[in-house]
């Protein structure tokens, strides 16, 4: 005689295949700041004094391996973000580690022809680069009116100093240029100050003072 199935219970769902165990979800934690705020630093840094002139026009690719560098820095802090859910830093950190990627291949690029550009479309080509992402960071100004003031006056003195990256191409001063170098150094500055918040909160002290938020909810 043959045995019957049992059938089964709804307290016993059928399964089509075999009951394995779930690997362990550990949470996530830690700071990702810890790693993109210095990638910043070093490459608002450098990227600061190629514009000042410490490096000659004619050398600036020198200063590429320090920022593809600090990209990469940016790109392991945007993907730290983003898995333990801090959606704002992961952006930010996007956002800067793309800018030194762009620029890093822009320089690569016009130093190596690698773009088939003449001579007389060079300097458009720049024009182009700073203003694309001058709307970029205008845009990241307006995004961070909620977030601790430090964050919107970090953004506005970028901001500044792509506009006047952008007036020392157009007018061929080298003032400009360096006073837009001189902006980047002093924003990242600000940078320096947002890592030591950051290390004291992490090696369990408090928070710097970022200041309140422009727009309140």
């Amino acid at each position: 005689m043959a045995t019957p199935t049992p059938i089964p219970s709804p307290e016993q769902p059928v399964r089509l295949v075999p009951r394995t165990e779930e690997p362990g979800k550990g949470q996530l934690a830690g700071d990702p700041a810890l790693v993109g705020l210095p990638s910043f630093i070093v490459g608002g840094a450098a990227f600061g004094m190629v514009l000042i002139g410490v490096v000659p026009a004619t050398a600036v690719a020198a200063a590429i391996p320090i920022i593809l560098t600090a990209a990469a820095g940016m790109f392991l802090a945007t993907i730290w973000a983003a898995r333990i859910g801090e959606n704002a830093p992961a952006g930010i950190n996007a956002i800067v580690g793309s800018f030194f990627l762009s620029y890093s291949l822009l320089v690569l690029g016009l130093s190596h022809n690698w773009y088939l550009l003449t001579p007389a479309v060079v300097e458009d080509t720049q024009k182009v680069f700073v203003i694309s992402w001058m709307i970029v960071v205008t845009m990241l100004v307006l995004a961070t009116l909620r977030l601790p003031s430090i964050y919107t006056v970090l953004f506005t003195l970028v901001d500044a100093a792509l506009v006047l990256n952008l007036l020392g191409i157009i007018q061929s001063s080298a003032n400009l240029t360096k006073a837009a170098g001189w902006v980047v150094l002093a924003a990242s500055a600000i940078v320096v100050y947002l890592f030591f918040s950051s290390a004291s909160r992490a090696t369990g002290g408090k928070e710097l003072p970022l200041g309140r938020p422009v727009l309140h909810a």
